[in-house]
């Protein structure tokens, strides 16, 4: 992705503001999706073919997760070393969402779109998470 698109998409052309906010948005979908699967996850679990109990996991996971990755969009300069671990998690997330899909999970289709369509925003999180600490690296040498 060109620093122009970056930009665009983050509002600004600075990029440790927009290396912060695309950690921020990260956060703030991650936080809701877990503040989803732990305030419904029966409901949620009989329209995704997934177990209650799997999606508890799941949001206190995620919670904890998006709290992590809240604080780092919050510090003034994100450590490259902590942006990369978010960066490969969020592409380890989106390989074994396809993976648990392929192998073991049996979802309703509601399920299995959910699965792809959160594997596929996760991993563009990383891609737009690593595009800006790139060019923040590349700003700051």
């Amino acid at each position: 992705m060109s620093t122009h698109q970056l930009a665009a998409l983050a509002r600004t052309a600075e990029p440790r503001l927009m290396l912060r906010r695309f950690l921020a948005l990260d956060a703030a979908v991650t936080g809701a999706n877990a503040l989803a699967y732990l305030a419904l996850s029966g409901p949620l679990g009989r329209c995704l073919g997934a177990g209650s109990g799997l999606l508890l996991a799941l949001g206190a996971f995620l919670a904890v997760y998006a709290g992590c990755v809240g604080l780092l969009a919050a510090r003034s300069r994100p450590p490259a070393l902590a942006v990369r671990a978010v960066v490969e998690a969020n592409l380890a997330w989106a390989a074994v969402s396809f993976a648990a899909l392929a192998l073991w999970l049996t979802p309703t289709t509601a399920g299995a779109v959910w699965t792809v369509l959160q594997a596929l925003v996760v991993a563009a999180f990383a891609l737009l998470q690593h595009g800006a600490l790139r060019q923040h690296q590349g700003s700051s040498v």
